[in-house]
C-alpha cells in the first residue's frame, strides 16, 4: 500500500480511491430510489406456509451432521425458524453497535457534507432494519436470542476503544457474511415468503452500506497512523472470533428439543458448516487481505475464528 503524494489523492493495492463526496452522492441517489418501509412493503398478517423453511436448510448449523440425519423434517424446520430468529437477534445487536460507531465517525465532520448525510441515511436504514428484525421474531413466536453477557460487555468495550478503521472493519464483518446468506435466502422458494421479503429488503439496502464501509476502510488504511492500522488488525481478529462464536445462540438447540452440548460439538466438527462460514466470509477476507488488514497476529486471530482458511 502506498500513498500518492498529491493532496487528497490516495492509492492502495486495489488502485486509486474514489472521491469520498462523489461516492456518498451516488449512495444518496441510490437510497432515494431504493429504500423500503418494511411495515408497508411486507404482508405481516399472512399465515406461514405449511412445510416451508425459515432459513435454507443448507445454511442451518446442524445440516448434514449425524444429529441432523436423526431429526424429523418438522424438527429441522423448527430449528431453521429458531436459527433465523437468533440471526435476527444478532443482527439487531450488531446494528445498534454500528449506529453508534457511525455517529462517532461523523461527530467531528461537516454536517453539510454528502459523506455525513449518507451516514445519517444509513443510520435511518439500520433503525428500520432493527425494527424489521424485531417484528419478524415477534411474528414467528420464537424467543428473542440476545448475545451472552460476556459478548454484550465486549461489544460495549469495542464501541468505546475502536478506531475508525477498526469500526469499518467490524461493520463489514457483521454485514457481509449475513448478506451472503441472505442472497441465497430471498430467491429460495422453499423459504417462507415473509422471511424472503425481509432478506430481500436487507440485501438491497445493505449493498449501499457495504460500499460505504469498503471505500472508507480503504481510505483509512492508507491514511491512519501505523499504530491505528496495527490496532485494527488485532481488534478485527478478536471481533471475528467473537462474531463466529455468537453467530448461533446455543439455546436454539434446547428450544427444539436437542441436547445443546452434543449439538455444539457436532457443529464444531462439521466440515459443511466450516465451508459455509468460510465461503460466506470469502469475499470479505479477500478484500481485507488486499488492503493489508489480515497481517501478523490479526491474521492468526482470523484463522482461529474459523472464518479464514
Amino acid at each position: 500500500m502506498t500513498t500518492v503524494p498529491e493532496a487528497d489523492v490516495l492509492r492502495d493495492a486495489l488502485g486509486l480511491l474514489k472521491d469520498r463526496e462523489q461516492v456518498a452522492e451516488r449512495l444518496l441517489d441510490s437510497s432515494a430510489k431504493h429504500s423500503f418501509d418494511p411495515d408497508k412493503e411486507l404482508d405481516w398478517d399472512a399465515p406461514f406456509e405449511e412445510g416451508k423453511w425459515f432459513w435454507p436448510p443448507e445454511l442451518v448449523s446442524l445440516y448434514d451432521t449425524p444429529m441432523w440425519r436423526r431429526m424429523s423434517e418438522e424438527q429441522r424446520i423448527a430449528l431453521s425458524q429458531h436459527e433465523a430468529a437468533a440471526l435476527a437477534s444478532l443482527g439487531i445487536w450488531f446494528e445498534i453497535i454500528l449506529m453508534q460507531l457511525l455517529v462517532r465517525h461523523i461527530y467531528d465532520k461537516a454536517a453539510t457534507s454528502a459523506h455525513v448525510r449518507y451516514a445519517l441515511t444509513e443510520i435511518e436504514d439500520e433503525c428500520r432494519h432493527s425494527k424489521m428484525f424485531a417484528r419478524l421474531i415477534t411474528r414467528g413466536g420464537t424467543p428473542y436470542y440476545p448475545v451472552s453477557r460476556a459478548h454484550l460487555n465486549l461489544g460495549r468495550v469495542f464501541k468505546t476503544i475502536s478506531t475508525t478503521p477498526g469500526s469499518f472493519t467490524a461493520t463489514l464483518l457483521g454485514e457481509e457474511i449475513l448478506d451472503w446468506m441472505q442472497r441465497l435466502t430471498f430467491p429460495d422458494e422453499r423459504v417462507q415468503t415473509l422471511v424472503r421479503g425481509v432478506t430481500r429488503i436487507h440485501v438491497v439496502e445493505e449493498a449501499r452500506h457495504v460500499r460505504y464501509a469498503r471505500e472508507e476502510l480503504r481510505r483509512q488504511m492508507v491514511s491512519a497512523p501505523r499504530w491505528s492500522q496495527e490496532f485494527t488488525r488485532i481488534t478485527s481478529g478478536e471481533f471475528a472470533r467473537v462474531f463466529s462464536v455468537a453467530f448461533i445462540n446455543p439455546e436454539v438447540y434446547t428450544n427444539v428439543g436437542l441436547d445443546k452440548r452434543e449439538a455444539l460439538a457436532q457443529v464444531k466438527a462439521s466440515g459443511h458448516r466450516r465451508d459455509v462460514m468460510q465461503t460466506g466470509a470469502g469475499k470479505l477476507t479477500d478484500f481485507l487481505d488486499d488492503i493489508g488488514v489480515l497481517r501478523g497476529a490479526g491474521r492468526r486471530l482470523w484463522k482461529a475464528s474459523g472464518l479464514l482458511a
